[in-house]
Formats: structure tokens, C-alpha cells, sequence
């Protein structure tokens, strides 16, 4: 049986990986498309060629993996630059987390719901690869201060406001509170989505 598939989404600092600690806890197969993006920079050698020939050998820390970190400084001011490293990830990402969930569905005894950590969701059209969106959202000043990031990097215009991303989403929640209360808002997510699997 194929496990209910979720995305998780919502802004920088909004408390996505907290959510997707969370989802774990209650049972969950969980993947982050953070994580795979790391593991594409550090182990693609097809990325690491794309990157070298784009960017050069400036992105390389001092053992010669690629600095993710280098990287995210040139692409924040360069929008052109940070389309183009989209379009290199992100087919890869969805390959890897899509290819995860097939795997989990060949399991003798597969969880009831996966849940994916995806960033940029609606942004991309995302949604039509899951069964089921959870919006995690929080106010401007908890963001920064969890982000530790300014203003406009919150808002990058690319962005759906976090108002729509609530209303499109099928489970949405504004994540203000403490980790205890965003672990009851997920357990009782997880009960109407085993709920589906169940009918």
C-alpha cells in the first residue's frame, strides 16, 4: 500500500524541520529537500561539474567540496544565477524524493503517510506530486529571530505570501506557539490523514 504523501511548506524560519521532526515522531517516513540538496552538492558529480563550469573553483572550501554556503552568496544577488541553480536541483530533488516514496510503498509494511519537506511548493506546481499540503507559517518577527535573517529576505518576491499558502493548503497552522503545541497541531494532523488511508 502506498503511504499517504504530504508536503510541508512554508517560509524561512517558519519551522518546517520542526514540523518534519515532528511528523517523525508520530510515525511518518520523513525526507527533507534541504537534506537532499546537500547530499546532491556533496555527492552529484554531474552537479559538481554544472557548478564548477558556472561559478568556478571559488565555491570550494579548503578540502574541495563544494561550500554551500559560497554558493547561497553568490545566487542571493544574482537572480539570473540562482534561476539557473533551481533548474539544475530541482528536477534532482524531485527525483530523489519521489523515487524514496516509490521504496516506501515496496515495503513489507510501509508507514501510513511519508512527509516531505518541500520549500518552494506552490511556487513550482509542487502540490500535484502529494496527496495532502501542510502550511506551517509564523509571524515576520519570529522568523527573523529564528532565521536569524532581515526583512527582505523573508519576502522574497518569488514567494506566495503565507496567507495563501494557508488557503490553498489542506492542514494549515500559524507555528507562534511552543514545540508542544505544534506537536499536538501535527498528532491530530496525523490522525485525519491515517483517517484517509483507513476510509
Amino acid at each position: 500500500m502506498r503511504p499517504v504523501a504530504v508536503a510541508i511548506t512554508g517560509g524561512i524560519g517558519a519551522g518546517k524541520t520542526e514540523a518534519l521532526r515532528s511528523f517523525a515522531r508520530h510515525g511518518a517516513a520523513t525526507i527533507s529537500s534541504d537534506d537532499i540538496v546537500h547530499q546532491l552538492l556533496r555527492e552529484d558529480e554531474e552537479v559538481r561539474a554544472a557548478l564548477l563550469d558556472r561559478f568556478g573553483t571559488g565555491i570550494l572550501d579548503d578540502a574541495g567540496n563544494v561550500d554551500r554556503a559560497a554558493i547561497s552568496r553568490i545566487v542571493f544577488a544574482d537572480r539570473e544565477a540562482l534561476a539557473w541553480l533551481e533548474a539544475l536541483l530541482h528536477p534532482r530533488v524531485v527525483a530523489t524524493y519521489l523515487e524514496w516514496r516509490d521504496s516506501l510503498a515496496q515495503l513489507p509494511d510501509p508507514p501510513a503517510v511519508s512527509a516531505t519537506e518541500v520549500p518552494l511548493l506552490y511556487e513550482v506546481e509542487g502540490e500535484k506530486r502529494f496527496d495532502a499540503v501542510v502550511a506551517i507559517t509564523a509571524p515576520d518577527d519570529l522568523r527573523r529571530e529564528r532565521a536569524q535573517v532581515s526583512s527582505p529576505e523573508l519576502r522574497e518576491r518569488r514567494l506566495l505570501p503565507d496567507e495563501e499558502k494557508i488557503e490553498r493548503a489542506d492542514f494549515g497552522y500559524v507555528n507562534d506557539g511552543t514545540r508542544q503545541q505544534l506537536d499536538e497541531f501535527v498528532a491530530e494532523t496525523m490522525r485525519a490523514l491515517r483517517a484517509r488511508t483507513a476510509s
